[in-house]
């Protein structure tokens, strides 16, 4: 059996539009590249967006080019990060070095940060995120730092 050289599962940027599926998977778009029980990969185009973060569509195309696959930009992936550099913002006004920030992404695959808030009017100890965030270059998208923050799941009483 020959072992096909696919993409690992994650986020990725088109560069190129998938032959023969250039109207669902153009160039320049925000794509997963997921892989199913039985092993085959596919990618599929975002589906919705809620709290910065996407959540993947129908329908999924098998991925079986090695050839297109080699062209995808892979991408960080969407979570929680600290700035590895002072970030100056248009029209005034800096996020600061080693800042919290939750990484999005647009549907063309360009990065969108989001910096945290602790809001002094809220009783809860929580960080918020706003749903409006600051585009940013490649450049400082590959250089964001992970920070684990853990994922809690709360259930309603």
């Amino acid at each position: 059996m020959t072992l096909i050289d696919l993409p690992e599962p994650g986020l990725y940027r088109t560069t190129t539009a998938l032959p023969g599926s250039e109207a669902a998977i153009p160039a320049n778009v925000l794509v997963y590249v997921g892989q199913k029980p039985d092993g085959v990969r596919f990618v599929v185009r975002p589906g919705q967006n809620r709290a910065n973060r996407w959540y993947w569509g129908e329908p999924t195309m098998a991925l079986r080019s090695p050839t297109w696959s080699k062209t995808l930009r892979r991408l960080p992936a969407e979570g929680f990060y600290t700035l590895p550099r002072n970030l100056d913002l248009e029209g005034g006004g800096r996020w600061l070095e080693n800042a919290i920030v939750q990484l999005g992404y647009n549907d063309a695959g360009k990065g969108i940060l989001f910096v945290a808030e602790q809001r002094e009017a809220e009783s809860a100890n929580a960080l918020f995120f706003s749903d409006r965030g600051v585009m940013i270059a490649d450049e400082l998208l590959d250089r964001l730092r992970w920070a684990p923050i853990l994922p809690v799941t709360t259930t309603k009483q």
